[in-house]
C-alpha cells in the first residue's frame, strides 16, 4: 500500500473517531447553556410510581425554553444504581445535581462524589442525611403533610375506642419519619383520651402517653407498621393486622395509610372484610388512581402536593444557580450533619368536597380522566 493512501485512510479513521465522540458527547437534552455536555443532571428514585413519571416529563417541559440542558435517569430503587447514575452524570459535566434518594442515608456517598466535583447538590423531595455535601432541599412540608392526614382522622371520628390503625412509609426514607411525625402529634391527644384505640402496634401504644417522640421512638413504631411504599406489601400486612384482631376492632375505623399507593391497597382489604362496616383512610399524592377511589367513596382524602410547583421551585433553584445567583429558601432542615437551606411549598387537602375544584378547575386533571365527577 502506498503512502498516500496509507496517509488518506488515517484521516478517514480519524474523522469517523471524531464524528462517534461528538455524538457520544451529546446524549443528553439539547441545547447547553455551557456549549457542551449536560448542565442539570435529575436522578429520580424510579419508574414503578406514577409520581415520578409525571416529574421526569414535568422536568423536561420545565428546561424547554431555556438555555441549559438536563439529563434524567432513574435508579429503579436500587442505591447502587443511584450510584452509578451520578457517576454517569458527572462524566457528562452537570454543574447542578437535582436528586431524589432512594434512601437517605445511602445516598451520601453519591452526592459527596457531586460536592468533590463542585457541583451543587438539590435533594429534591427527600432528605439525604448525614452528609454535608447537600446545598439545598426542595420539598411539601412533610410535617404538615401528616398533620393534614391525622386532622383529617379526628375530625371524621365519633364517639370512643375507634380502632386506629397505623401505616408508615419506608424505614429508609427520611420523610416517611416527617410525615408520622406530624401525624403522631395531631393523634397522640386523642389516643390519651380515649378517642383512638390503636390496633396493629405494641410500640405505639407503648408510647400512647408520649406526643414529641425522638427519632428512636419513631423507627421502633415506623419497623412494626412499615409499607416500604409497596402496595403488596401494604396488602399483606392490612390482611394479617384484620386477621389477628377481634371484631372490636372493626366496625367503624380509622386508618393512617401515608400515601395513595398504600391507601388503595390497604382499602381494597378492608373494604372485603364484612366486619369493617366503615373505614375512613388517609393518602397523598393525588395520584389519578386514588381520585377515582375518592370519587367512588372507596379512599377518604389525600394530600395533594402539586407537583408542578415542586418542580419549578426546583429547577428555579438550578437556573439560579447556573446563573451565579443565590436560590430563594424559607427554611432549613437538620440532615443529621447540619442545617439544610430548604424551600417549602404549601400542601392541600383533598376529599370528595373539593376533588373537582382543586384537581379538575385547577388544570392538574382532565375530567374526562375520572367517572363520576361533577
Amino acid at each position: 500500500m502506498n503512502k498516500n493512501l496509507k496517509g488518506f485512510m488515517l484521516l478517514m479513521v480519524l474523522a469517523m473517531f471524531a464524528l462517534v465522540a461528538a455524538a457520544c458527547g451529546n446524549e443528553g437534552e439539547a441545547g447547553s447553556g455551557s456549549g457542551s455536555g449536560v448542565d442539570v443532571g435529575i436522578v429520580l428514585p424510579t419508574k414503578d410510581e406514577p409520581r415520578w413519571v409525571q416529574d421526569e416529563q414535568r422536568f423536561k417541559d420545565a428546561l424547554a425554553d431555556s438555555d441549559y440542558s438536563t439529563e434524567i435517569l432513574f435508579s429503579q430503587g436500587s442505591s447502587a444504581k443511584e450510584k452509578e447514575n451520578v457517576e454517569a452524570l458527572l462524566n457528562k459535566g452537570i454543574k447542578v445535581l437535582i436528586i431524589t434518594p432512594h434512601d437517605g442515608a445511602a445516598a451520601a456517598a453519591a452526592v459527596e462524589a457531586a460536592k468533590a466535583d463542585d457541583v451543587t447538590v438539590i435533594a429534591y423531595d427527600r432528605l439525604i442525611t448525614d452528609t454535608d455535601a447537600v446545598d439545598y432541599y426542595v420539598t411539601f412540608d412533610s410535617l404538615a403533610v401528616g398533620a393534614a392526614q391525622a386532622q383529617y382522622l379526628v375530625d371524621n371520628a365519633e364517639g370512643t375506642d375507634v380502632p386506629l390503625y397505623l401505616y408508615a412509609g419506608a424505614s429508609s426514607d427520611n420523610n416517611a419519619f416527617l410525615f408520622f411525625q406530624g401525624a403522631w402529634e395531631v393523634l397522640q391527644p386523642k389516643i390519651a383520651d380515649g378517642t383512638f384505640k390503636i390496633a396493629n402496634s405494641s410500640e405505639a401504644e407503648a408510647l400512647s402517653d408520649t406526643k414529641e417522640l425522638d427519632r428512636d421512638q419513631l423507627s421502633k413504631i415506623i419497623g412494626q407498621v412499615t409499607t416500604n411504599w409497596d402496595p403488596n406489601e401494604s396488602k399483606n400486612k392490612a390482611q394479617t393486622h384484620l386477621t389477628s384482631v377481634g371484631e372490636d376492632l372493626k366496625g367503624d375505623v380509622a386508618i393512617l395509610a401515608p400515601n395513595d399507593g398504600t391507601a388503595r391497597s390497604i382499602a381494597d382489604v378492608f373494604a372485603s372484610d364484612s366486619a369493617v362496616t366503615n373505614y375512613t383512610i388517609t393518602g397523598q399524592d393525588a395520584e389519578k388512581a386514588s381520585i377515582q377511589y375518592i370519587i367512588d367513596e372507596k379512599q377518604s382524602m389525600t394530600v395533594f402536593k402539586d407537583v408542578r410547583t415542586l418542580v419549578e421551585d426546583a429547577m428555579g433553584m438550578a437556573v439560579d444557580v447556573l446563573d451565579g445567583n443565590d436560590p430563594e429558601t424559607t427554611g432549613s432542615y437538620d440532615n443529621g450533619a447540619g442545617e439544610v437551606k430548604a424551600k417549602q411549598t404549601d400542601v392541600i387537602v383533598v376529599d370528595e368536597e373539593n376533588v373537582k375544584a382543586e384537581l379538575i378547575d385547577s388544570g392538574y386533571y382532565e375530567a374526562s380522566e375520572f367517572t363520576g365527577i361533577e
